[in-house]
């Protein structure tokens, strides 16, 4: 029987990080290196942003470069991993009948592909996406999650990337800032106290969370889909002890 694959969520930050060297980029490589190698991975990136559900099925897809401003050693990145046609059908069976676009236009963004660069740089491991709908609320995404929970059991490592904390009017535009904000600090930490009590009623509901929820403006991407899963340890380690979002 096959090992349950783990569900994580990676807070990918700075799209420089894809050629940078960090703790958080090491981070993502040992959880790449300590994690059983999947059949393919499902991404749900909070860049693909669109009103309607839809995945990509192309066997090829292409790297999104989705943003500006940055050096042009970021634009020179591919990320040359296949697609799995079969698998995006497979989504698209789960979630009936909810209506779900076969898309083969999108590729990866860097939502997937700047954390991937560093998880599996062979880019050896199939990658579907699968959109992330603007129109509809948490708890429909949440119950997506839910619904696509048995691909854990076929081999399939499902990851969502965002942030969990996201608000760009608020980002220090060319400074440095050594310490985050009270705010967002308070926000992260009962956030993951929430999901550690498994407690994801208030987090479906986040703006009901007060002022701080709501200064955080975008953390709905983030919740969307970083909360679509369980909370647990996952069965398919190399290394004891080590725990994760799975």
């Amino acid at each position: 029987m096959p090992q349950l694959m783990p569900a994580i969520f990676f807070g990918h930050g700075n799209p420089m990080n894809a050629v940078l060297t960090n703790g958080y980029t090491e981070a993502w490589r040992r959880i790449g290196a300590q994690t059983c190698k999947p059949k393919a991975i499902l991404a749900i990136s909070a860049h693909w942003y669109v009103p309607g559900t839809g995945v990509t099925i192309s066997t090829s897809p292409r790297t999104i470069h989705d943003f500006g401003g940055f050096p042009p050693e970021l634009f020179r990145v591919r990320y040359p991993a296949s697609g799995d046609p079969q698998l995006a059908r497979r989504v698209q069976q789960l979630l009936a009948p909810l209506p779900v676009t076969l898309d083969k236009n999108w590729g990866l963004d860097h939502g997937t592909w700047s954390v991937l660069v560093h998880a599996y740089p062979k880019a050896d491991v199939p990658v579907v996406q699968l959109s992330i709908n603007e129109s509809q609320p948490a708890s429909f995404h949440f119950d997506i999650g839910k619904k696509l929970a048995p691909l854990r059991a076929e081999g399939i490592l499902i990851v969502g990337s965002g942030n969990l904390v996201h608000n760009l009017h608020t980002y220090a535009w060319g400074r440095h800032m050594p310490e985050p904000y009270d705010w967002a600090i308070k926000f992260e930490q009962e956030a993951r106290q929430m999901m550690l009590a498994s407690d994801f009623k208030p987090l479906i509901e986040y703006e009901k969370l007060g002022p701080v929820s709501m200064i955080e403006s975008s953390v709905r991407v983030a919740t969307r889909c970083g909360n679509c899963w369980r909370w647990e340890r996952s069965r398919c380690r190399r290394r004891p002890g080590y725990s994760r979002f799975g």
